[in-house]
């Protein structure tokens, strides 16, 4: 007995049916693949913020009675981020400050502080709080840098890659308010959403 004629294969409704649930988990994955990425960047910034914490505080113990009684780097003192350093005269900067306590390189002369995405951060010290009433403090693209009264916020996009050092502030949520001259917050604009701030306290 023959029964060849009687073996089944899949229907077309099967068959449309896998493919819907299979581009179903493809579109998830694409969907949720670039927000998993952004997370693992901010959360790689998150631990260079710390690491810029932990570097200021050295900094002020190697640098004591300088800058007011802050032991920082002077401010307003903005470093671009580039390949090369040009040295200071006088007063520590930021480049200096990245120079020799954030970079890897043996010589210091190239700038090696980057970005989870390859791109160079860039870093700005306030000016103290005594010095500055205006609204505008400064502003590098949109992630600009304003003070309000007494608290300090920055731009709401993901810009320049710019890490801002609040000279005598403390963190209050995702801005920085008024502490004492030594006190600093740091302030950044994360990549997925927010500010991250963190401080000495």
């Amino acid at each position: 007995m023959n029964t060849e004629g009687s073996k089944k294969g899949f229907t077309i409704i099967e068959v449309v049916l896998v493919l819907a649930i299979a581009g179903l988990i493809f579109l998830m994955v694409f969907v949720a693949l670039p927000a998993l990425q952004r997370s693992q960047r901010d959360t790689q910034r998150r631990n260079d913020l710390s690491r810029v914490d932990t570097s200021l505080v050295q900094y002020q113990t190697n640098n004591q009675g300088t800058n007011g009684g802050s032991n920082l780097p002077v401010g307003p003192a903005f470093c671009q981020a580039s390949k090369d350093f040009s040295l200071s005269n006088g007063n520590k900067n930021a480049c200096d400050f990245i120079r020799e306590y954030m970079n890897t390189s043996v010589s210091g002369a190239e700038n090696t502080f980057q970005d989870p995405d390859g791109s160079m951060y860039n870093i700005y010290f306030s000016e103290n709080w005594a010095t500055k009433n205006g609204d505008l403090v400064t502003k590098h693209g949109p992630a600009q840098l304003k003070k309000n009264g007494s608290t300090y916020t920055i731009g709401t996009e993901f810009d320049d890659h710019m890490i801002y050092v609040i000279t005598g502030g403390r963190c209050d949520g995702e801005s920085a308010v008024k502490a004492q001259p030594r006190n600093f917050a740091i302030l950044y604009r994360l990549e997925g959403a927010g500010t991250y701030c963190i401080d000495d306290q």
